[in-house]
């Protein structure tokens, strides 16, 4: 499958402009996201390679979905074809997530596919408050949800839980993938 660099140039767009709505500098939203005041500087300036765990900390930092720092603006009329969207791999997971739609700025609603593979989980930290995850498998077999509160679930299963605690994805079969829809209220 084609696995494509992150949007670095939409993603240093969006980095200033959060950080300039919400009105704070650089060595606080480092302070914040927990993160070195360099490596937001190159983000900011469009280098460096984001994970996941790198943006979602920034979210939430920002108070934010993790959507609204990886997508650029969008025609009304947009196709995604199988393969494409913007897709970014965990560090100490095989997983990939690409999100397929964001959500218009009162729906506050992001759809993705994921795609699990055996080995490590996926932890997650707490996604901004009052998120929620809605999660249904395509392919295959994972276990997900809450810390200690985890379901097994298969092909046509759907899942919800709170997205603002944390949580964790884990592909029991080979070639596992789920579209999850993530709310943010």
């Amino acid at each position: 499958m084609h696995d494509p660099a992150p949007p670095l140039a939409a993603i240093a767009a969006a980095l200033r402009r959060e950080r300039d709505r919400a009105g704070i500098s650089l060595a606080e939203l480092s302070r914040r996201a927990g993160l070195a005041k360099s490596t937001l500087s190159q983000l900011e300036s469009g280098t460096g390679n984001p994970s996941i765990e790198t943006l979602w900390a920034l979210g939430v930092a920002l108070g934010v979905p993790f959507s609204r720092l990886v997508e650029p603006p969008v025609s009304p009329v947009r196709v995604v074809r199988a393969g494409e969207g913007t897709r970014l791999r965990a560090d100490q997971a095989e997983f990939t997530a690409a999100l397929l739609a964001t959500g218009a700025p009162h729906t506050r609603r992001d759809i993705y596919v994921m795609e699990l593979e055996p080995g490590e989980p996926r932890e997650a930290a707490a996604h901004i408050p009052d998120s929620v995850e809605h999660i249904v498998v395509a392919a295959g077999r994972i276990r997900t949800g809450p810390v200690g509160e985890t379901v097994e679930l298969g092909a046509g299963d759907y899942v919800t839980f709170p997205g603002d605690v944390p949580h964790r994805y884990e592909a029991l079969a080979p070639g596992s993938w789920a579209v999850l829809i993530m709310e943010h209220r």
